[in-house]
């Protein structure tokens, strides 16, 4: 199983990025999905499931919305009214993140 995130980079505060999260070697249609997020001297949070249902973290509700195309086997991360707080490595795992973890994506807020 691998993840590889993508969609990352430096967006001033108030933008947009959206991230994508391709798997192989699993079918992401049989797994309840989530992003994580892991800031600088921080422990990695969960941000955002998918299941029948979405879920949030308090931080960014409002602002993220999860989504996947089982077609494509990725899961996306639609990220406006981005804060400086925001600021983190972006991964995707299963909901229990029981798979081997990916590279991560860099997303850096800041003007």
């Amino acid at each position: 199983v691998q993840f590889v995130e993508s969609g990352g980079g430096l967006v001033q505060p108030g933008g947009s990025l959206r991230l994508s999260c391709v798997a192989s070697g699993m079918l992401l249609s049989l797994y309840n999905m989530g992003w994580y997020r892991q800031a600088p001297g921080k422990q990695r949070e969960l941000v955002a499931t998918i299941t029948s249902s979405t879920t949030y973290v308090d931080s960014v509700k409002g602002r993220f919305t999860i989504s996947r195309d089982n077609a494509k086997n990725t899961v996306y991360l639609q990220m406006d009214n981005l804060k400086p707080e925001d600021t983190a490595v972006y991964y995707c795992n299963t909901k229990d993140s029981r798979m081997p973890w990916g590279q991560g994506t860099q997303v850096t807020v800041s003007s």
